[in-house]
């Protein structure tokens, strides 16, 4: 891509544009792996044959292959395929938590946000990118093309990590607008105080296809305090004064694991994709990872 004057915004210099460019390339290598998948069959003419199934009542005579039932005696419908825009819905936690760490989880996650965009854009998917916490708190309206980045990329610089989270909430509220169905991706630490699951459920309901992105920062596996502290919630603000012993430090590494390995095996229960990453990770290779899971790219 040509040098801009839009490439000053903020976290997408021409380094970050031409990690994108490389992602845009390579992913024409996985781009017939969702093909199949995209296509729908449908009644209908004009469109490319697929298949038959038998007639049942309601049908429209218009389909029937009468050429077929004069051979066979029965009464088939021809079916086509036609390839569809998928949607993809693309959701930036930007809660207080999501402020954490060096880099900020809010960071990472607005380049893997507009990485995702921007492939999306270069293979003519419909992008609209929202971000949240305890409800909606802004959307772009949906977007195609890659001339479209820049406002994507600046409705992601100007995004900020406030208030508490509340997944389920959020996605309730977006999904009752008479959306399409589509690709849902959820790019969060997960740290929501109603659980993880509710979210994550409340798009499966509105049956999208749903990609959980989990972020975690180096601080959130290996925090770097000791003896008395005084821990203050980031999105509730309550406090409490505790005694960090390694033991106390062991039993907490214990419990972030089991917490990753509990969104993990939800998404594998039902059928979600699934990446966790470090912010240290380079994130391109976090996007390459996305590919390799399919469901992405057409």
């Amino acid at each position: 891509m040509n040098s801009s004057p839009e490439t000053a915004i903020a976290g997408f210099d021409e380094e970050f544009m031409r990690k994108l460019e490389y992602l845009a390339l390579v992913s024409k290598r996985f781009s017939g792996q969702l093909k199949a998948e995209r296509r729908t069959r449908k009644l209908g003419s004009g469109l490319e044959f697929a298949d038959y199934r038998g007639y049942v009542p309601g049908d429209d005579f218009r389909y029937l292959d009468w050429k077929t039932y004069l051979r066979l005696d029965k009464l088939l419908l021809r079916l086509y395929e036609e390839e569809q825009d998928l949607p993809i819905y693309l959701f930036l936690d930007c809660s207080q938590s999501m402020a954490y760490g060096h880099p900020a989880k809010i960071d990472y996650a607005k380049k893997v946000a507009a990485a995702l965009c921007y492939v999306g854009l270069a293979n003519l998917d419909r992008v609209t990118a929202i971000t949240y916490s305890n409800g909606i708190q802004n959307q772009l309206s949906p977007q195609r093309g890659k001339n479209q980045v820049f406002r994507v990329f600046r409705f992601l610089s100007e995004a900020g990590a406030s208030g508490e989270t509340h997944g389920e909430e959020a996605f309730k509220v977006f999904s009752t607008g008479n959306r399409r169905r589509g690709l849902a991706v959820v790019i969060s630490d997960f740290l929501d105080p109603h659980g993880f699951a509710g979210g994550l459920n409340m798009l499966r309901y509105y049956k999208h296809d749903v990609f959980a992105i989990h972020v975690v920062a180096r601080e959130d596996l290996e925090p770097a305090v000791r003896g008395q502290v005084e821990l203050i919630d980031s999105e509730s603000h309550q406090a409490r004064e505790v005694t960090i012993t390694p033991e106390l430090l062991e039993a907490y590494k214990s419990e972030m694991r089991r917490f990753s390995e509990d969104i993990r095996r939800h998404c594998l229960k039902y059928q979600l994709g699934y990446a966790q990453t470090v912010t240290s990770f380079p994130f391109e290779d976090l996007i390459l990872e996305v590919f390799r899971q399919g469901r992405f790219l057409k």
